[in-house]
């Protein structure tokens, strides 16, 4: 496998040594023939990454970060003999739930950032740890298996999680919170993804392409969409740093001809 003629149209640095170390997996899994997978990939990879594996014409891969709508997910390369329940059997290997949880719960519970500056604190790298998902009486943490001897003990003796009880359970214990929102009415002149963005984000429309074409929002999971595409009832979008929202439906078309659009935003 030409790792150079399959990377040349790759400039940035970090892109191409993100590519380089998916195609040392796949090369790992086709000489052993055993299943592998990489560190966690943030969306902007995972899009730039599943691209690259469909221009190649790659096969034999899942992407997964514990469950279903995860944000940070691992790529999973498998022989081309295994079923999906054999992939899936896999995942334990690779994937670990710590759950921290506090007796009584705090006055003011912890923040997503409270707990992740924790773990960059002691020295771990973001792509050992996937989502993390906070509740009212602690959070529990999706991570790499290869720290399953380091993260525990050592978030247990930071400060900020004294009297909490932290232990690594199965990724099968995981409970997800329920989902709630809060539901917007905006107006657009039309369904392109930048009106959108731009009355979400509160900002211009120049300013919303500039987020679109930086890869700072995603579609359905997905980023490399263009300010022009068109957005469709049940469509999620998540834009960087704002939030992320569901468009449910048209509710209404002005006198003016501009749409009134009903929006849920998770909270």
């Amino acid at each position: 496998m030409n790792h150079s003629e399959l990377l040349k149209d790759y400039h940035d640095s970090e892109d191409k040594l993100c590519l380089a170390q998916v195609l040392d997996k796949m090369e790992f899994v086709q000489k052993r023939g055993q299943i592998e997978a990489t560190s966690f990939l943030s969306m902007p990879q995972i899009s730039m990454v599943e691209a690259f594996l469909r221009r190649n014409h790659f096969a034999n891969y899942t992407f997964f970060g514990g469950y279903p709508e995860a944000e940070r997910q691992m790529l999973f390369f498998y022989p081309a003999d295994y079923t999906p329940d054999m992939v899936e059997k896999n995942y334990a290997k690779f994937l670990k739930l710590l759950s921290i949880t506090f007796e009584p719960a705090l006055s003011t519970p912890y923040e997503h950032r409270i707990y992740l500056s924790g773990i960059i604190k002691l020295g771990i790298r973001r792509e050992k740890v996937g989502d993390i998902l906070v509740r009212s009486n602690g959070a529990d943490i999706i991570f790499s298996a290869s720290i399953a001897n380091i993260l525990p003990q050592e978030l247990a003796s930071l400060t900020r999680f004294h009297g909490a009880t932290v232990q690594v359970q199965e990724l099968s214990a995981l409970q997800l919170p329920e989902k709630t929102f809060t539901t917007l009415s905006i107006i657009v002149p039309s369904l392109r993804l930048d009106n959108l963005v731009s009355d979400l984000a509160k900002t211009s429309r120049s300013a919303a392409n500039t987020l679109i074409t930086s890869n700072l929002v995603f579609v359905n999971g997905k980023c490399n969409c263009k300010p022009s595409k068109s957005i469709h009832s049940g469509d999620v979008i998540a834009i960087r740093r704002t939030g992320k929202f569901i468009f449910r439906e048209i509710e209404k078309t002005t006198k003016s001809g501009n749409l009134v659009l009903k929006i849920d935003q998770y909270t």
